[in-house]
């Protein structure tokens, strides 16, 4: 912990991950976002039972058809409108995003149980229900692009959660918008509000960045409900050597080499400091941290 700010912020037990040299960080920036991306699947995917899920009953879409190792599969893309909607943006910008190779573009989906279930000549096979937001499936309904974006993205989830392997060729059933019958699904009822963006956070009197360091742009959402990212960018840096980061319950500082920046943001949320991570992204020249959170219990 940096001696200006162990008095400061000695409730927070900060966590002061020391940042690896530049040459070590770039190599290992390809298997964080791997980590990431699976992090944050599987809290999506989670199926939660306790207080703060609800039951919902989501409403038939269309069905597809494909196949894995094991038979025939087909896959229920429905709707609910307790399902949180992606963020906002039109299909140029999206396309943008997919072509820059960026992760910020996520669709929340709830993915059900299999069941098995008898196809249209009786033989058996295995269905899955996947549901997203019900006005975000109203836009899916008149744009192949995003169609064809959510079945492959429900076809990685449904591998992810449960191991499979399903052919990527698929066809959509004609007048038959699902396969069996549609389950109930447990989700959150509590959803912490998303962030997109924490441009005036408060920063202590005594640890206010001097004129001369430059305070970065912060991008935080939330990934899923127990995930917050961030996202910082440091365009004047080429790697991670010399910054350093700390992170407490509610609050992220990070100081870079030389002085050029700082940042001090509080946080409105708990983080679980200790399972925290980041990377630098030398392509893109930004500091990605991932923060679990902590239930409001704990």
């Amino acid at each position: 912990m940096a001696p200006d700010l162990e008095g400061a912020m000695a409730d927070s037990k900060l966590l002061v991950p020391e940042l690896s040299e530049a040459e070590k960080m770039g190599a290992e920036t390809e298997r964080f976002e791997e980590l990431l991306l699976q992090a944050s699947k599987e809290l999506q995917q989670a199926q939660t039972s306790g207080p703060e899920s609800t039951q919902i009953q989501p409403q038939p879409g269309f069905c597809i058809k494909t196949n894995s190792p094991e038979g025939k599969v087909f896959i229920n893309i429905c709707h609910s409108p307790s399902i949180p909607p992606p963020a906002d943006v039109t299909e140029d910008e999206l396309l943008q995003m997919l072509e820059e190779d960026q992760a910020g573009f996520r669709i929340p989906m709830s993915l059900g149980e299999p069941h098995a279930e008898l196809d249209a000549k009786g033989q058996g096979c295995t269905a899955y229900d996947v549901a997203v937001n019900s006005d975000f499936y109203r836009r899916m309904q008149n744009s192949d692009f995003l169609r064809e974006l959510v079945v492959t993205i429900a076809r990685e989830g449904l591998e992810d959660k449960y191991s499979l392997q399903l052919n990527p060729e698929w066809r959509m059933l004609k007048n038959r918008p699902f396969l069996g019958s549609i389950s109930q699904q447990n989700i959150r009822s509590q959803q912490r509000p998303r962030i997109q963006e924490l441009g005036n956070l408060y920063t202590p009197d005594s640890l206010r960045p001097e004129e001369c360091r430059e305070k970065p742009h912060l991008n935080l959402w939330l990934e899923a409900p127990d995930l917050l990212l961030a996202e910082i960018d440091l365009p004047k840096l080429d790697g991670a050597l010399g910054l350093s980061l700390e992170i407490g319950e509610n609050r992220l500082v990070m100081g870079g080499p030389q002085q050029l920046y700082h940042l001090d943001a509080h946080i409105p949320l708990r983080i679980n400091s200790k399972e925290s991570k980041a990377a630098f992204h030398r392509k893109r020249k930004q500091l990605m941290v991932a923060m679990p959170l902590l239930s409001v219990a704990s």
